[in-house]
Order: structure tokens, then C-alpha cells, then sequence
């Protein structure tokens, strides 16, 4: 999968879930109807929104980022929906290619790990579930953001 595919599949898949939590939030607190969409799509936000954070530092670091880009990139995961416009965004500066850029002889540490990530598929799809999850259970132990 290219690094464009994968950072908007992603960034669509956090902007779908923040848009299920807003709804789930209308019913819990205007009509006062249901916590059912709360319940649902605030778990699943969470994920969405580590996932989402995850790939936007692996794209940056292949990409060649700037701090800024990438620190926007970051920051678009809290407002809703904003995921979305920073694809686009991103996009047009000609920030997001078909290609991956990481190297196995690259100088950067982290660009020839990002190399080993993509030689090693199955085991980079496993390693990101694994940390996806682990980053979900810390944020369950420390618990919900306070209002």
C-alpha cells in the first residue's frame, strides 16, 4: 500500500469515527435519548485517532516532512473532520506520493526502519496492532478525557 493510500485511508477512517462520536454525543446530551453512540464510537474514535497518529509520524519521517507539517499533520487528529481537509491539504503541496522514500541503506535510523517495516509486511501489520492496542490500553488507565 503507498504512503498516499495508507495515510488516507486512515485519515477518512478518523474523520468517519469522530463524525459517529458527535452524533453519539447529540443524542446523549441534546435530546437525551441514548449514551449508545458514545459508547460506541468513543472507543472507537480512540483508536481511530492513535492509529491515525501513528501513520501520520510514519508517512512524515518517509515523506521527508518538516516539524511543521507534520506537528499540523498531528494536531489536524482534535478538531473533527480536520483529518480529512489536512489530506487534501497535504496533498496539493505535493507532500503525499505513490512511493515510498525509506531505504534500507539510508543514513536515518528511521527511515531504514521504516524500510524493514515495508520488507517485513505481515510482521509490520502485526507490530502496528500491537501498538495500536497497547497505546489504547494506556489511554483506558488513565481514562477519559475530563470535560
Amino acid at each position: 500500500m503507498s504512503p498516499r493510500t495508507l495515510f488516507r485511508v486512515v485519515a477518512v477512517t478518523e474523520a468517519i469515527t469522530w463524525t459517529g462520536l458527535l452524533a453519539g454525543m447529540f443524542l446523549k446530551y441534546v435530546p437525551e435519548t441514548t449514551e449508545l453512540g458514545v459508547q460506541v464510537f468513543g472507543p472507537l474514535h480512540g483508536i481511530a485517532f492513535i492509529a491515525y497518529s501513528l501513520v501520520t509520524v510514519l508517512v512524515a519521517v518517509d515523506q521527508r516532512w518538516s516539524r511543521g507539517r507534520t506537528l499540523l499533520g498531528l494536531a489536524s487528529a482534535i478538531p473533527p473532520l480536520m483529518t480529512v481537509w489536512f489530506d487534501r491539504h497535504v496533498e496539493r503541496q505535493h507532500g503525499l506520493h505513490s512511493a515510498w522514500h525509506s531505504r534500507e541503506d539510508s543514513k536515518s535510523r528511521a527511515r531504514r526502519s521504516i524500510a524493514w517495516l515495508r520488507a517485513h509486511g505481515s510482521l509490520a501489520a502485526l507490530g502496528f496492532v500491537a501498538a495500536v492496542a497497547g497505546l489504547t490500553g494506556v489511554a483506558l488507565l488513565v481514562g477519559p478525557p475530563v470535560g
